[in-house]
């Protein structure tokens, strides 16, 4: 890590702490003393993600959270369930450092981490994503989810 005062290319960190997900660290020039701080983070892969009439969008972490938090609506399930449901997507492609997946790959993880929190935001969830047309379609789900248990 080059000084931003003198450029020298020895620096020292004096303290490192987590924040935000990231690393705050204070560093401390070998050679002219001076101190500043730097921040480090994961660099994640950028994530495509292919729809269902074949054409290519931007992986949108809000726009999964949006549809999440209309599923779960007056359901006892919090922000935080939310997020690690959205947070299991991304790091199940991350890890793999995999750039592009299907939206169907994409509900299929939140309909498991749904049906494991919340059986009624699992179905509302299910409904949107699979395209219910009807109520034998419901009346499936709900039989399945019943035989599960």
């Amino acid at each position: 890590m080059r000084c931003p005062f003198c450029n020298y290319e020895d620096t020292k960190v004096v303290d490192s702490r987590p924040i935000d997900g990231k690393k705050r660290r204070r560093r401390e020039c070998t050679n002219c003393g001076k101190r500043f701080t730097t921040y480090e983070s994961v660099e994640m892969p950028v994530l495509l993600v292919l729809k269902k009439d074949n054409t290519l969008e931007l992986f949108d972490r809000n726009k999964l959270i949006k549809g999440l938090s209309t599923a779960v609506k007056k359901r006892p399930v919090s922000v935080d369930d939310i997020n690690r449901i959205v947070d299991s997507v991304e790091s199940c492609y991350a890890n793999n450092m995999q750039t592009q997946i299907t939206s169907s790959e994409i509900g299929d993880i939140v309909l498991q981490n749904l049906k494991e929190i919340d059986q009624v935001a699992y179905v509302r969830f299910a409904s949107v994503y699979k395209d219910f047309n009807d109520v034998e379609s419901f009346i499936n789900i709900i039989s399945e989810l019943k035989a599960d248990n």
